[in-house]
C-alpha cells in the first residue's frame, strides 16, 4: 500500500466513526486527522528505521487531507 493509500485508509476509518457519532463534517474531518496523526506517531516511535520514511510520508499525506 502506498503511504497515501494508508493516509487516505487511517482517515477514512476515523472520519467514518465520527461522522456516525453525528459530528458536522469539518469537525469530523479535523478530529479524523487528529486521530489518525496520533496513530501515525505513536507507530513512528515503534517501528524499526526501514519504515520509518513510509510512515513519515503517511503523515504528511494525513496532514495534506482538507
Amino acid at each position: 500500500m502506498t503511504p497515501k493509500e494508508k493516509a487516505d485508509e487511517l482517515f477514512d476509518k476515523y472520519y467514518s466513526y465520527l461522522k456516525a457519532n453525528l459530528m458536522d463534517d469539518k469537525e469530523a474531518i479535523d478530529d479524523a486527522k487528529q486521530c489518525a496523526l496520533i496513530a501515525v506517531d505513536e507507530l513512528i516511535k515503534q517501528v524499526n528505521y526501514l519504515h520509518i520514511e513510509y510512515w513519515k510520508e503517511v503523515k504528511q499525506y494525513i496532514i495534506e487531507i482538507q
